[in-house]
């Protein structure tokens, strides 16, 4: 179906964006302080709070190409943001809703919050700074509600993280580098203040300047030297055995930078780094950073040389670094153990640059987009002996687009939803967790300048029984699911 002729669910309720003085709770799906909060005995019985039986997938889109720090080929989206519903059975997507706000430019990250159905997503320009936007999720419709803004406080904002208590938002700024801690509203979900920023250029001027730099989709030797003359932050995430130190892959420097997080007081110190990839490799480009859901392994997408490194968790020196009165020289937490090219062989890897990495669910495989090549590596992960955590080749598959930016899978892992940027199109394939193999579905979508994928399954006000009408006057009427 075309993205141009989609039918979008009638709803007739409030909206934030007309009434802005509207309190958050009255949103269809809002869950305040991460649960229902029932104002009546009576309603706390008549419902329950669970996961919905459908999933929404919301696509983020370019809508301004003259501020970003890479020449996209595609089209200027007019919508920022378009929401489907995903048929389960087939694979097919439904496009139900898309936002009419004009005000939220170049979305480029999204991170979901289940359990209180809020969805932030990050604004890109390397020309102003960015923002990091809330919306409330209605879980019928799929229709956004903006319900806050808020500065990240640096440029070219790509990255963003919820802590484990979801208490504070760490947001990755890649143009100037640096990385913030954003307080959480503890009612509404909202992005608050600043509670720290890291700046690894330390207050200095960058050297190449926004209004005169390179293509970012080139990756010639002289586009290299030129991304990597100033640090460049494209990704933070929390380690999964403390939830207390912080990984932050610096393109720019080739380097895994480590923090030490607090996240009662949101501060990150620095405590050292370590190469992402071999000694005497250049231009590696360190991207994006992921875990493995069970073994102590991390996997690093360096995005210049194409090439996947493969780190073992050092636990002991993790527990040291969390007990050192000072950080600052601390030992490495990761130990390279292997690197393994993404493309083949023989193509030219200055005709290539990757994007995303995904470790599956099942923990069986990591997954890596290449842009240029224009296709999807699949390779398995050793799960025993000495083998185990590194990495093998299992499948590669042509994403059926152009510089496929991101993906991601649904939440039962057998659904990869591709966004392929330059050709406005996502695709889907369906995904075999015991193979690895990627099977064509035929299932593709015209969206403009698609960049980002984020798949929701949003928690759902079910009620259990009929309510009094005295214990219904003060509530919303409840609509129920029928996807």
């Amino acid at each position: 179906m075309s993205a141009e002729s989609y039918v979008e669910t009638p709803f007739n309720g409030p909206s934030v964006e007309d009434n802005p003085s509207m309190e958050v709770p009255q949103l269809p799906g809002v869950l305040r302080g991460g649960r229902a909060s029932p104002t009546t005995p009576a309603r706390e019985a008549a419902e329950v709070i669970k996961p919905a039986s459908h999933e929404l997938i919301v696509v983020s889109c370019y809508t301004r190409f003259d501020n970003l720090a890479h020449g996209p080929r595609g089209t200027e989206a007019k919508r920022s943001l378009y929401t489907f519903r995903l048929d389960e059975n087939d694979g097919e997507l439904v496009l139900y809703s898309v936002t009419t706000d004009d005000s939220v430019m170049n979305p480029a990250f999204s991170r979901f919050d289940a359990q209180r159905n809020l969805l932030y997503t990050c604004t890109e320009s390397v020309a102003e700074p960015g923002d990091i936007v809330t919306y409330s999720v209605d879980p019928h419709t799929g229709k956004l509600f903006k319900i806050g803004s808020r500065s990240a406080l640096g440029t070219s904002t790509c990255y963003l993280t919820l802590d484990k208590d979801c208490k504070n938002m760490l947001a990755v700024n890649y143009w100037n580098a640096t990385i913030g801690v954003f307080g959480l509203d503890a009612e509404s979900g909202a992005v608050g203040d600043s509670k720290s920023m890291y700046d690894p250029n330390e207050g200095r001027a960058m050297k190449v300047c926004h209004k005169q730099h390179v293509n970012h989709s080139e990756n010639d030797p002289n586009a290299q030297k030129e991304r990597q003359s100033d640090p460049h932050s494209h990704a933070v995430i929390l380690d999964p055995f403390f939830g207390k130190i912080a990984y932050v892959p610096d393109l720019g420097m080739d380097l895994i930078r480590q923090f030490r997080f607090n996240p009662q007081s949101g501060v990150l110190e620095a405590a050292g780094t370590c190469r992402s990839g071999p000694d005497g490799s250049s231009a590696l480009g360190p991207r994006y950073i992921e875990f493995h859901p069970r073994l102590p392994f991390a996997y690093v997408v360096n995005e210049l040389s194409s090439e996947v490194s493969v780190f073992a968790f050092e636990r002991a020196a993790a527990e040291e670094l969390l007990r050192s009165q000072d950080v600052a020289e601390a030992a490495p937490t990761l130990r390279l153990v292997q690197t393994v090219k993404t493309i083949p062989a023989a193509w030219p890897s200055e005709m290539n640059t990757c994007g995303r990495i995904a470790v599956h669910s099942s923990g069986h495989f990591v997954l890596v987009s290449n842009r240029g090549h224009n296709s999807i590596t699949v390779f398995r992960i050793h799960q025993d002996g000495d083998n185990q955590g590194l990495l093998s080749l299992a499948h590669m598959r042509h994403t059926r687009g152009a510089t496929p930016r991101h993906f991601q899978f649904d939440s039962s892992g057998q659904w990869l939803i591709s966004a392929n940027q330059d050709s406005d199109k996502v695709s889907v394939f369906r995904f075999n967790i015991a193979t690895g193999m990627m099977e064509w579905t035929g299932n593709e979508y015209h969206v403009p300048s698609p960049n980002f994928v984020c798949c929701m399954r949003p928690q759902m006000t079910i009620p259990t029984r009929r309510q009094p009408n005295h214990a219904r006057e003060d509530a919303m009427p409840t609509m129920i699911s029928k996807l």
